[in-house]
């Protein structure tokens, strides 16, 4: 691929490359509106997995109970890429496939959440579409794409090779300071019209709002949790609140990463029902789709940065597999939900 005439970008580029050719673990990833991109590279090929007390870069199933996978830091390289001109949005063409069972699910989560067995399920699919790209260049694109997202690619030969650009932060964790957000709903971006939320919009957004509050407040001194805010994330918009608090002394990170993992905005209320009827009635495993990654404790102690895998996709030789889901409440429409998630998968087809 074409490299930046950028030295220090070069040679990171470069040692990704040579991690690939030789099948070994790497992270690669930019934090949302910054230019520092950061490589985190590990030099033999053992599967490590942490409890959240080690240092290096994290990559974190759906089902915790799996373990989550460390890139130990045994080299660390940073680069700085700015900007280059915007690439212009591709026409997607999207394909029908899978609609019949998608429709099928989604009415199928309405009923149980009839039932007064769940609040919210968020159901999701998976499609498979031609790979065109190296993993490399599909990178670069989503950080040209996504400057207000976590871009990033990573790769273990025993996990396999990930990309994504996601807008969710799952908790940030800094000098005993939390913050994390509330994040639901969507609406495709269209024109420069401000997006008109109904009311399941905003009641799916109160209720994960609530659910965090809930579930930290026993492990934090102090929290504040903003009002919704219309935040833009490529082609699309969603709700979403910031959440701020301090840590009690005697709480430590993994506590609160298994308290707010899976949050509700990829798994649903309660989240011990909601996981086991994804479980049982997806008609996929959704391995890393709806984990998480990120830093641990890479800058110092109890230093932690962490987003939600979402808007990701899995590098399969020459195929990727792309995954899509939506928040189902009482008052959603099978087709609505649909279209929702055909409008979500723009955002990584697009960049294929």
């Amino acid at each position: 691929m074409h490299y930046p005439e950028n030295k220090e970008l070069q040679y990171l580029f470069g040692k990704v490359e040579n991690q690939l050719k030789n099948d070994l673990p790497f992270a690669i990833y930019r934090k949302p509106e910054q230019e520092e991109l950061v490589g985190v590279f590990q030099m033999d090929k053992e599967l490590r997995f942490t409890n959240f007390q080690d240092r290096g870069f994290v990559f974190a199933p759906f089902d915790l109970t799996k373990g989550a996978v460390l890139i130990r830091p045994d080299e660390i390289v940073t680069g700085t890429h700015s900007l280059q001109k915007k690439l212009d949005r591709a026409e997607v063409a999207l394909s029908d496939e899978g609609k019949k069972e998608h429709l099928e699910l989604v009415e199928k989560g309405i009923q149980e959440i009839g039932k007064g067995n769940l609040k919210k399920v968020v159901l999701s699919r998976k499609m498979e579409v031609a790979l065109t790209k190296s993993p490399l260049a599909i990178f670069n694109d989503l950080l040209q794409q996504y400057p207000n997202a976590c871009c990033y690619l990573f790769h273990h030969p025993e996990v396999g090779t990930w990309c994504g650009a996601t807008p969710e932060t799952l908790v940030k964790v800094k000098g005993g300071e939390l913050w994390t957000m509330s994040l639901a709903a969507t609406l495709p971006f269209e024109g420069n019209e401000d997006p008109t939320w109904g009311s399941k919009e905003i009641e799916e957004q109160d209720m994960v709002s609530d659910y965090i509050r809930e579930k930290l407040h026993p492990a934090l001194e102090r929290l504040e949790i903003d009002e919704a805010k219309s935040v833009r994330a490529g082609n699309l918009w969603h709700l979403r609140s910031e959440v701020r608090g301090r840590m009690k002394p005697e709480t430590d990170i993994q506590k609160v990463i298994i308290t707010l993992h899976p949050t509700p905005a990829v798994c649903g209320i309660p989240t011990q029902d909601a996981m086991d009827f994804i479980m049982r009635n997806e008609n996929y495993q959704r391995t890393f789709y709806t984990g998480f990654l990120g830093e641990l404790n890479l800058l110092g102690p109890n230093d932690v940065s962490l987003f939600v895998n979402l808007r990701c996709m899995e590098l399969n030789g020459d195929k990727a597999s792309i995954f899509v889901g939506g928040g189902i409440t009482s008052a959603s429409n099978p087709l609505n939900e649909w279209i929702e998630t055909q409008n979500k998968s723009k955002t990584m087809l697009g960049i294929l």
